[in-house]
């Protein structure tokens, strides 16, 4: 089910030449304005303000500060043992981004006037937001107004604005009204779970105070116990003004400065806003707040704000240098850049937080942390700001205690589990089959501390924070796993979720096994390391932890043993023990209007009885985890779980990316690179006012890098395998790894290698090893890349459907279920013909009845379905040779004559009389018909039973089917699929063909065998 997106990259249209470093949105929508004020938010990690308009009427305009957040309790009717028992909420913080006008006594109100021109725009080079009006008043004045705000990287408590306004025919008094807005309440709960609170307490006004010097507000929080200061100061640089009235208000404090203005003269002040807190549990301690936020000002007013934009500058240089991004298409890059530059500026840089769902620029989730976190973000960060990828994994040892309470609360004697979602390191979700059942976090974050050491070669990280976070949590494991004598001693692990939250308390979810598996297996094999390489600093750390030999061996033995199945009928890895046993979910709950999940129309349990992923789950583990399977086993996982994934998350898009560029499919690579490149941007999911979408912004990223790079981690190193996009003719991007800087060109001529920063650097191309010393380049060859047919073996058979392929007996079908449903009253509506293609009769005759206004019993049914059978058979009756679709028995005589086996899969169970009249029967090896197999199709058994009969694998199969349901089946089968019909109903189909009389069996001859990946590799 891929994704719908608003509109083809192509087709978005853009004012003038697009300028891949700024993101330039022109004219008035106050429809759009929420989701603007998110994607112009500034941030430097601790510090995250909006992008509002100071004029005011900003109703969702916020500044938020990472380190403070409210502790509100969780209320339940039934509470249990080990229930979270209160959740942190980062709440809004006063806001410093207000100067009201006022032209003589009139304040002005630009919701009254008329907006002659506006823009606003993000530089990325310069980190700096900037908008522009023209603004008409009710009475004919006309004014300019330029506005420029950044949060500087470099001083975590500062926003430096500066604020002009030139008359265009304006003369008169003008007054800049500029104040702090301490009465901002967080969003309150609603129906959508992923915004709002409920809040108990919140911040409340302290104390406030203004002079001509400075203004300040103090806050406190009822229960987290965290005050903050919020101060500002002014500089006027241009114009005639004077300080005015200074005084505390109701929200907060203002300052005014007063002048006047005539055509063509303008005002101009420099604000800076500083910010000082307290860490929780001290807001008492909040004496040196004041001095802190004002010694904040002391800084930003000596530099100006010219100067500090000139710093920020340079800190964002140092950054893009190491991501070295550029493509042709630019506004592909500039989307790129836009992603990155919201990631970098809204994560955590002193350890005590780490990036939050929706970063710094809006109220969703909370400001909670997640598993993405680990799992999509710090890989897209580790190559090109190592050191922001360290501190996320400080944040996670800061609460590694937490981690560890949390593992008692959840009955675990020993270990540490990491909370769902959190800020403080506490649970903070009350639904725990979907919350604290996702054990799988603590994997992502051993994952991640892995990564980051292959990536940065920090041994110092590893032996001060990361082996106690990989020890400790993977302790875990061996509580919540067994050894099962009902699966040959293999290690299970039950009642968890996955990271596909509509299957939830399932057992052995694949995903978490496998990295169940990697976790415990980097587990020993760092116990080793440190045993071998410091063995002081490990003796140390066990005997703090109370480590020994038998239980690292005891890791070791698990991960050898996890239960990691193939589903012996469709060749896939099953996502859960339960997840194949389920039906699909059916087209009437799929359908909806807008952009509405699953998750807020049907109840959970609805959704848990259904064969159907929110997200990527089984893939994402061969994505993070997949280097000792196949392609062609990627592939088949690929075909199938695609076609049961609704992408109700936006964390889905870029794994089905990186996955499809993998498998050969580059059509679909790049149409999901698209979906999660632009999901903010186009609002794809609807929810962008909330804030933007950090994980699926990463995941752009690791869509390039990943996906059309092919970048994977092999034995500590880089291994890259590029491909170029077809409607790219140069992409370009950059690697930091320990300490080196490997750039990556691609174009239609090869891949260019160039080490731009180090002494010497190994890595592979196309699974090959290279080395480079300091300042070489070598250019390569594009690597082959999987072809899409899923042939991985010479042709041995040919499966044809019947209706539609060989024979249309699609209008006796149609005939027939007309006849019934006028018998019994119910409407056959235009195009239920082709829903009813190459489904069961019982599956049919409940299309049919979904409107028929009462319900059926089972024996109804049954009766129905026979009379439906009889009418159709009567036709067939009279059938003949005559009746065959033109050329089919001729393709099914040439597949014959290569010495092919024949073999027929049709939904239909008079199939073997309708061969009979139609005088081919003897020329199939083998029939199956719907009589014969429980499933129908999408569902790949039909085509895996013929295979099966025939004596052939299923990847030596080529299916050839009508309908879009049958393509599916036979992709999920893992055979080759030729569709005969209209091209856009079976786009997923290898080959479309107008008719079977067009089926040329030799352009499959060459297909080649396929090297598994679990081949031999050479080592670096």
């Amino acid at each position: 089910m891929p994704i719908s997106a608003i509109a083809p990259l192509a087709e978005i249209p853009s004012i003038g030449k697009c300028d891949p470093w700024v993101l330039r949105r022109p004219g008035v929508d106050p429809a759009t304005f929420a989701q603007e004020e998110s994607l112009f938010a500034v941030a430097n990690g601790a510090l995250g303000v909006r992008g509002g308009l100071e004029e005011g009427g900003n109703h969702s305009q916020r500044t938020f500060l990472a380190g403070v957040w409210e502790r509100s309790p969780i209320h339940y009717h039934e509470r249990f043992s080990g229930f979270a028992r209160h959740t942190d909420t980062r709440v809004p913080v006063a806001d410093g981004t207000a100067i009201r006008l006022r032209l003589g006594d009139t304040l002005v109100d630009l919701a009254h006037g008329e907006w002659l021109d506006f823009a606003r725009e993000l530089d990325m080079r310069r980190g700096a937001f900037r908008r522009t009006l023209r603004w008409r008043s009710a009475s004919g004045q006309r004014l300019d107004i330029v506005a420029e705000r950044l949060a500087a990287l470099d001083e975590p408590g500062l926003l430096a604005m500066r604020y002009q306004v030139i008359s265009v025919d304006y003369t008169g008094p003008i007054t800049l009204e500029s104040s702090i807005d301490a009465g901002k309440a967080p969003v309150e709960q609603g129906d959508d779970p992923r915004i709002g609170a409920q809040i108990e307490g919140g911040l409340h006004l302290v104390a406030a105070h203004a002079d001509e010097r400075s203004a300040w507000v103090m806050q406190r929080t009822t229960h987290s116990d965290i005050s903050l200061v919020c101060a500002q100061r002014h500089r006027v640089i241009e114009g005639d003004l004077a300080i005015g009235a200074c005084m505390p208000t109701a929200r907060g404090v203002v300052q005014a400065f007063n002048g006047t203005l005539g055509p063509g003269q303008g005002v101009s002040i420099e604000k800076n806003v500083g910010y000082a807190w307290t860490d929780p549990g001290e807001g008492a301690a909040s004496a040196h707040l004041h001095a802190m936020a004002e010694a904040v000002l002391d800084r930003a007013g000596a530099m100006g704000f010219p100067a500090l934009l000139a710093l920020q500058a340079g800190t964002l240089e140092r950054f893009w240098d190491e991501v070295d991004l550029g493509c042709d298409d630019a506004l592909v890059e500039q989307s790129l850049r836009f992603n990155l530059f919201h990631l970098y500026q809204s994560s955590g840089r002193d350890g005590r937080g780490s990036t939050a769902a929706k970063g710094l620029t809006g109220e969703g989730y909370e400001g909670h942390y997640f598993w993405d976190t680990e799992a999509f973000m710090l890989p897209a960060l580790a190559p090109a700001a190592p050191e922001i990828a360290r501190n996320m994994l400080a944040y996670r040892y800061r609460t590694l205690d937490r981690a560890r309470a949390h593992a008692r609360e959840m009955d675990h004697a020993t270990g540490a589990l990491y909370a769902w979602r959190t800020i403080s390191g506490d649970e903070c979700s009350s639904y725990f089959p979907s919350g604290s059942a996702q054990y799988h976090i603590n994997a992502a974050v051993a994952w991640a501390v892995r990564h980051y050491w292959d990536v940065s070669g920090d041994d110092s990280f590893m032996l001060d924070e990361g082996a106690e976070i990989l020890f400790e949590t993977a302790r875990v494991w061996r509580d919540v796993g067994h050894f099962s004598d009902r699966r040959d001693g293999a290690f299970c692990i039950h009642e968890v979720t996955g990271p596909d939250e509509y299957s939830a308390l399932v057992n052995n979810n694949f995903y978490t096994n496998r990295m169940a598996q990697r976790h415990l297996a980097d587990a020993a094999g760092t116990a080793r390391w440190m045993a071998q390489e410091h063995p002081a600093r490990f003796d140390a750390l066990a005997a703090r932890l109370d480590l020994d030999d038998v239980e690292v061996a005891q890791w070791r033995h698990a991960a050898a043993m996890m239960y990691l199945p193939t589903d012996p009928a469709l060749d896939i890895y099953p996502q859960d023990d339960g997840f194949l046993d389920k039906p699909r979910l059916p087209a009437n709950l799929q359908d909806a209007t807008g952009k509405q999940p699953l998750l807020l129309r049907l109840h959970p349990l609805t959704i848990y009885r259904y064969q159907v992923c929110k997200q990527a789950d089984a893939l994402l583990a061969l994505m993070l985890a997949g280097e000792h399977v196949g392609v062609a086993a990627k592939r088949r996982n690929f075909d199938y779980y695609e076609s049961v994934t609704v992408h109700d998350s936006t964390l889905s898009a870029s794994t089905f990316a990186v996955m499809a560029a993998e498998v050969g499919y580059a059509d679909k690579a790049y149409d999901y690179f698209l979906d999660t490149l632009r999901v903010d941007l186009d609002d794809l999911h609807g929810n962008a006012a909330h804030g933007v979408h950090m994980a699926a912004m990463a995941g752009s990223q690791l869509a390039l890098t990943w996906g059309f790079g092919g970048l994977r981690v092999r034995h500590g190193k880089p291994w890259l395998a590029p491909q170029l996009p077809q409607a790219w003719n140069y992409y370009r991007f950059g690697l930091h790894w320990q300490g080196c800087h490997l750039r990556v060109e691609v174009d239609a001529s090869g891949v260019l290698y160039t080490l731009t920063r180090g002494e010497r650097l190994a890595f592979a191309h196309g699974g090959v090893p290279q080395i480079l010393e300091a300042g070489q380049s070598v250019r390569l060859a594009l690597p082959a890349q999987p072809a899409p047919p899923a042939l991985a073996r010479p042709l041995k058979a040919v499966i044809f459907d019947l209706d539609g392929v060989i024979a249309d007996t699609a209008v006796v079908h149609d005939a027939a279920w007309k006849r019934l449903a006028g018998e019994i009253g119910v409407s056959f509506g235009e195009g239920l013909g082709e829903r009813l293609k190459g489904v069961d009769r019982m599956g049919s005759l409940d299309i049919l009845l979904e409107n028929a206004g009462r319900a059926f019993s089972m024996e109804e049914k049954f009766a129905l379905a026979e009379r439906k059978n009889d009418y159709y058979k009567a036709q067939v009756q009279v059938m003949g040779p005559h009746d065959l679709l033109p050329g089919a028995r001729q393709a099914i005589e040439a597949a014959r004559r290569q010495g092919l086996k024949v073999g027929l899969a049709s939904a239909s169970r008079n199939a073997p009389l309708l061969l009979d009249r139609l005088g081919i029967a003897t020329l199939f090896d083998h029939v199956v018909d719907a009589g014969l197999i429980g499933n129908s199709k999408p569902h790949p058994e039909i085509f895996l039973s013929a295979a099966n009969a025939l004596g052939v694998d299923p990847q030596e199969c080529l299916g050839v089917e009508d309908a879009a349901a049958g393509i599916a089946s036979i992709l999920a089968a893992g055979m080759a699929a030729v569709g005969i019909g209209q091209p856009h109903v079976l786009a997923d189909a290898h080959v479309v063909l107008s008719s079977v009389a067009e089926l040329d069996l030799s352009f499959i001859k060459h297909i080649r065998r396929e090297e598994s990946a679990m081949s031999a590799t050479p080592a670096i």
